[in-house]
């Protein structure tokens, strides 16, 4: 035990060289309590692979403009780990491995989570029709199965209950006053809002859809969904600094836009279960760990959730429940899910082929988080047939 403790503490001193941003937070720990294993790499493999990183970004010069979080694992170890930028620009207060940025649409695995362990549990079924859930619903053909998997139908709230759109169905959403969950399905029960097109035909990612996978899984539990998260997620595999943020909170990181100023929130900020998680890089390695333990589902389940679901034509890309897929022509697998909202950026990647995880979050307006996370994947194999970065 104080071989792996000491090889912990050099992957967090070998992946910390460079950033000035860091404040000496301790080592990320292994989940406690669910019996999760010490992770283990040996050094000489952490070197290798966090000087391909280091290498990498410095030839992009993708970290002169960034302001976040990154953490790159192989077998639950970090190999390469950087906090920089401000967490709040206005009191200059430096971002840090404690620092929970929202990880927008990177809360969608958490929330088909949920719905997936009420499912195990066998107290609502994936064909279960969503009007079951909320009397007067209009769409009676949508269930459970398709709003995990994008098929649904559903028009999405961010764009009917904009206030300009929302004249066209009688209504004039005020733009600074914040929608709530309950809101959303009102919209839905009493607007009359046409479907986007036909159930089931196709996949369409529509935000509407986890609004509602939040809400039954409070109307099933009797539980509020930010409690419910955190008392069967959060507090069990140790993510201490990972939240979903309520509209009492007034306290959470903001975003920024590229210029450095505050982007502004709206009435689209206060649902939850489509986005509004709270995290940090390392909690996500725990979360990115709880998932090969066998602690979130059982292996039948957790296959369902990482089966591809929309097969109308040959793609590479895919959506399970919850899950976006990605099959390369080498024929490996990558579990991902990206983010944006505002000025957040997320990118989370598990290539189960490799046991490695890409994390980066950004609080500062930043597409280039997602190719950048993409080419990190050739660190690990050979997922497009380049070299790996820092080998040319």
């Amino acid at each position: 035990m104080k071989r792996a403790l000491t090889l912990f503490l050099l992957t967090i001193l070998i992946a910390s060289c460079g950033s000035s941003a860091n404040k000496n937070k301790p080592a990320p720990q292994a989940v406690r309590g669910d019996s999760i294993p010490t992770p283990y790499l040996a050094p000489d493999s952490i070197r290798y692979y966090h000087d391909l990183v280091a290498n990498y970004f410095s030839r992009k010069h993708f970290l002169s403009n960034f302001s976040g979080g990154i953490l790159i694992a192989k077998n639950g170890v970090p190999v390469y780990e950087l906090y920089q930028g401000f967490e709040d620009r206005s009191t200059k207060d430096s971002m840090d491995a404690a620092s929970p940025l929202q990880i927008a649409s990177t809360s969608k695995p958490f929330t088909a989570a949920a719905v997936l362990q009420l499912v195990q549990a066998g107290k609502i079924s994936l064909d279960d029709p969503v009007a079951k859930f909320f009397p007067g619903f209009l769409y009676p053909e949508v269930t459970v199965r398709t709003l995990l998997n994008h098929r649904s139908g559903l028009p999405n709230y961010l764009y009917y209950m904009d206030p300009g759109q929302s004249k066209k169905f009688g209504q004039e959403w005020p733009r600074d006053r914040k929608a709530t969950n309950a809101d959303v399905i009102n919209t839905l029960t009493t607007w009359h809002v046409p479907a986007s097109y036909r159930y089931n035909v196709h996949f369409s990612y529509c935000n509407t859809n986890f609004v509602l996978l939040a809400s039954i899984v409070e109307k099933v539990t009797g539980t509020p969904f930010p409690q419910y998260m955190k008392t069967n997620f959060f507090d069990r595999f140790g993510m201490t600094d990972t939240y979903i943020r309520t509209m009492d909170d007034t306290t959470a990181n903001m975003s920024y836009q590229p210029n450095g100023y505050v982007h502004a929130e709206d009435f689209s900020d206060g649902p939850y279960g489509d986005k509004n998680v709270y995290s940090t890089p390392r909690d996500l390695l725990k979360w990115d760990q709880a998932w090969y333990n066998g602690l979130v589902l059982n292996q039948q389940w957790a296959d369902s959730a990482f089966t591809p679901y929309s097969n109308e034509r040959p793609s590479q890309h895919n959506y399970g429940l919850g899950w976006r897929l990605f099959f390369t022509k080498t024929g490996k697998k990558v579990i991902y899910h990206n983010g944006h909202w505002h000025g957040f950026n997320s990118g989370f990647a598990r290539l189960v082929d490799e046991k490695a995880t890409i994390i980066i979050l950004s609080n500062k307006k930043n597409g280039a988080v997602y190719p950048i996370a993409r080419d990190l994947y050739n660190v690990f194999g050979n997922y497009d047939g380049k070299q790996a970065p820092g080998e040319e």
